[in-house]
């Protein structure tokens, strides 16, 4: 096994072209982070499945020329299909589906020349802000094992975090991306609502709240992974306001003078670790410094109508998730199929009715345009991440029978990130902050519908103003 000992003293992009420079090839980059996964993943378990058979053919085949050609790449084991290998959704109920094509991002992936080696962990259906299922097994925080990586694409950041890949795939319904990116200390950004596809097998994700994209490093690994990955497909229901230019030509860009509004009290008035607050405060001030005008202010929207929309949206698609599963199988929901709150989500998505769906699409659109309006007065909404730094494993336990003290648990640390899916914003969490236990805290930014553009300008000042590329997680 050819192993290529710079490997994580580069982002994707500095590792695509040592490749078209032919200092390194791909089967080496390949060794090599497999080699990293062999090291790593049985104090982290970011990783569920290799694909390594699958990786050596897609470089045999001769790799498309494109802008991350050659780059070694892990897809999230949630939705995302794979022709030939397993797609378990992390459930009991899924443990022998294979998929018998691809999901229309994996094509994406597969036309940047990205060399996919395996399949990462997440929560079961995808339904927890932490990734410990009972399949698999918990994914571990390599900044501290004893706490969650964050879900649901926690398998993903960990695998990042740890230099198994430089970027690897996730998916974000409520959080899912920006949650694992502040625990793990990894730059991570929610696209606007259909800026990635769902197909081939739906037109949106959890009635729009959910949107595909990556954890990285790096901003501009984050945006030449947009370029590659956006736009709509043919029969798509809607599609994202096109870019006025590509993603990655905004990193760089002078982002102007802004108005930030500065936000630290979450959607339902939750109570915020001190060490969030001062991650924010001390951001904003950095902004200030930067030229930008930070006012304290609030979204003006209902943190009791986001509450219900999220869990109205979680239930009804469990239930559907869950359901044509077992149709699929030709059989009854068993004991040990489901964790207790995925069983209990799904039952609670059954009760509900028609109108009490349409009345949580109202009060999404309801919170979207109010915050159109907000985006009026402000550029960009800077926030926590979330309410809390990375949590003990076991503190969102998908095995216990509270369902409402779960809920109210899993919502009030994802306080902020939410709007955004409800909204359609788009919004990236940043590695801006270290506890004084030396664990990672990210802050959030957000903008209006349709504008990445914006954030990955100041995405990438913040990046240049406080690098974070050194900071890693002590060593397992």
């Amino acid at each position: 096994m050819a192993v290529f000992d710079e490997y994580e003293h580069y982002d994707a992009l500095g590792l695509a072209s040592l490749i078209r420079d032919r200092q390194v090839t791909p089967d080496e980059l390949l060794d090599t982070a497999l080699d990293r996964v062999a090291t790593h993943n049985a104090d982290t378990n970011a990783v569920i499945h290799l694909m390594e058979d699958a990786a050596r053919e897609g470089i045999s085949r001769e790799l498309p020329n494109g802008p991350v050609s050659g780059v070694p790449y892990m897809l999230k084991d949630l939705h995302g299909l794979f022709a030939g290998e397993p797609t378990t959704n992390s459930s009991r109920l899924y443990q022998d589906n294979v998929a018998d094509h691809d999901s229309t991002i994996t094509a994406r992936y597969r036309q940047a020349g990205l060399v996919t080696l395996a399949k990462t962990n997440t929560p079961e259906l995808g339904i927890s802000g932490t990734t410990e299922p009972v399949l698999h097994g918990p994914t571990l925080n390599p900044w501290d094992t004893s706490r969650s990586a964050g879900g649901s694409s926690g398998g993903a950041a960990a695998a990042v975090a740890v230099g198994m890949v430089p970027i690897a795939q996730g998916s974000d319904g409520g959080g899912s991306i920006r949650s694992p990116a502040s625990m793990c200390g990894l730059y991570g950004l929610k696209p606007t609502r259909a800026r990635t596809p769902a197909g081939p097998d739906a037109g949106e994700g959890w009635s729009g709240l959910s949107s595909y994209h990556v954890l990285s490093r790096t901003v501009r690994d984050s945006a030449v992974m947009l370029d590659v990955t956006h736009g709509p497909e043919p029969g798509d229901p809607y599609a994202a306001p096109p870019p006025d230019r590509g993603f990655l030509a905004e990193v760089g860009r002078d982002p102007g003078s802004l108005r930030i509004a500065l936000w630290t009290e979450g959607l339902r008035g939750e109570r915020v670790d001190p060490e969030c607050v001062l991650a924010a405060g001390r951001v904003g001030g950095l902004l200030a410094e930067l030229g930008h005008r930070v006012t304290p202010a609030v979204p003006p929207v209902s943190g009791s109508e986001c509450w219900t929309a999220m869990c109205t949206v979680m239930a009804a698609h469990t239930a559907n998730h869950v359901d044509s599963r077992l149709a699929v199988l030709g059989r009854e929901l068993q004991p040990d199929d489901l964790e207790n709150i995925t069983r209990l989500v799904a039952e609670e998505g059954r009760r509900l009715t028609a109108r009490d769906y349409v009345n949580t699409l109202l009060m999404i659109h309801r919170t979207g345009r109010r915050l159109a309006g907000f985006f009026g007065e402000y550029d960009v909404i800077l926030s926590p991440t979330l309410a809390d730094p990375p949590l003990p494993l076991g503190a969102l336990d998908m095995m216990c029978e509270d369902l409402e003290a779960y809920l109210e648990r899993m919502w009030g640390h994802l306080a902020f990130t939410p709007l955004y899916n409800l909204s359609g914003c788009p919004a990236a969490s940043l590695p801006m902050h270290m506890t004084r236990d030396g664990l990672p805290v990210g802050v959030q930014i957000g903008s209006a519908f349709g504008n990445e553009a914006l954030l990955f300008r100041l995405s990438a000042q913040l990046e240049e103003a406080d690098p974070w590329w050194d900071r890693r997680p002590p060593p397992l």
